[in-house]
Formats: structure tokens, C-alpha cells, sequence
């Protein structure tokens, strides 16, 4: 079993925790990893964060090379909008989980539909920081189990 995620975060994510906390809290993204870090200390974590398409491409197709066991993406306002990231979760080999802190159900008509979502094992919303944990204790277990 492979114990090595990826954690992907999109456009505006290294603002959490300052950028509107109505909406997405005020917990940073370094106090989400650290949290992963603490619940889940046998895995090899690899986090990264842009605000541009083309670098969360580059680093799936990394995941990808280096066989990681599964990969968790926030794309933030790429899920909406970026067709080329959505192929480039289709395309990897490793499971993708979508995470987004707010619910975006909830939300602005153009917020709704996820481009990127329908390439993902699945998607949690709204849960907060809590979507993240989630998200890589079922990417832990789809892996042990192979279902």
C-alpha cells in the first residue's frame, strides 16, 4: 500500500484564513497540513499550492510519475472553469479526491457546477478543514482496500 498523497491547492488558497473567513474559515493552510501531519503521521504528504493552472498540472502529472497512492485537490476557482486541469485529473493514474472548505452548492449560480469534479473519485464540500482529513482518510482506505 502506498502511504505518498498529494495534496494540491488552487488559486487564492495560501490566503485562507484571512481571505474572507465568512465564507472559508480561519484556518490557514499550513494549519491544514499541519493537521494532516498529526492525523495521519505514516504518510509521506507532498503539499503544494498555485495560483495558476498549468503548475497544479505539472504537479499531478508528478504524482502521476511517482506513483503516488492518491492525490487531494482544492482547485478553488479552477473547478469551474479550467477544462485543461479537469483532463489532467482524468488523465492520472492515482485516485483524485475534490475539496472544497465551503459549500459551494450553497452558493453563486456559477459556483455549482464543477468542471473538474466529474474526473474525481469524489468530491467533499462544505465541511470546512474537516474536508481535507476526510478526504485523505478515504484515499488511506480506498487504498488498503483496492475498492
Amino acid at each position: 500500500m502506498n502511504r505518498q498523497l498529494t495534496i494540491l491547492n488552487g488559486p487564492n488558497l495560501n490566503l485562507l484564513g484571512e481571505r474572507e473567513p465568512g465564507v472559508y474559515g480561519r484556518t490557514s493552510l499550513p494549519q491544514i497540513e499541519d493537521d494532516l501531519r498529526a492525523a495521519f503521521p505514516d504518510v509521506a504528504f507532498s503539499f503544494f499550492q498555485a495560483n495558476g493552472a498549468g503548475a497544479l498540472i505539472d504537479r499531478l502529472h508528478r504524482a502521476h510519475a511517482d506513483e503516488a497512492g492518491g492525490v487531494v485537490i482544492n482547485p478553488g476557482g479552477l473547478s469551474h472553469t479550467s477544462v485543461a486541469l479537469r483532463d489532467a485529473v482524468a488523465a492520472v493514474v492515482p485516485p483524485v479526491v475534490e475539496v472544497h472548505l465551503s459549500n459551494v452548492h450553497a452558493r453563486e449560480d456559477f459556483r455549482r457546477e464543477l468542471v473538474t469534479a466529474g474526473a474525481c473519485e469524489g468530491v467533499i464540500a462544505g465541511l470546512g478543514p474537516r474536508g481535507y482529513l476526510l478526504a485523505v482518510r478515504y484515499l488511506m482506505e480506498h487504498a488498503s482496500t483496492g475498492a
